[in-house]
């Protein structure tokens, strides 16, 4: 729902079309977002019309963008350590093997 109103308001009848349930089932969904803040609600005469509210959807878009970064930059780091890693173990070789027979 929250998709389609991005194009513009949207009536509940057609927010509730795509994903064939009642209008009963789709005013509860929209009243769920008008609570959370997503969207909002305008009465026309008989007519709900909803639109997006943008603002929380930038403050957790923002919210979220500091955790992909903080993730980002620690994998990036323990990828690179992974790395150098492998590199120094491929560097050294491997001890002798005792010969045959050679219990010590």
């Amino acid at each position: 729902m929250l998709h389609a109103l991005a194009g513009g308001e949207k009536t509940v009848s057609q927010l509730a079309d795509p994903f064939a349930i009642s209008l009963a089932a789709a005013s509860k969904h929209i009243k769920t977002l008008e609570k959370a803040g997503l969207i909002r609600r305008e009465v026309r005469g008989r007519t709900h019309l909803c639109r997006l509210e943008p603002g929380p959807l930038a403050s957790a878009h923002e919210w979220l963008g500091f955790y992909q970064r903080f993730w980002t930059e620690r994998l990036d780091i323990l990828e690179r350590l992974l790395r150098e890693q492998d590199a120094g173990n491929q560097r050294q070789p491997s001890p002798p093997k005792p010969p045959e027979g050679d219990k010590t």
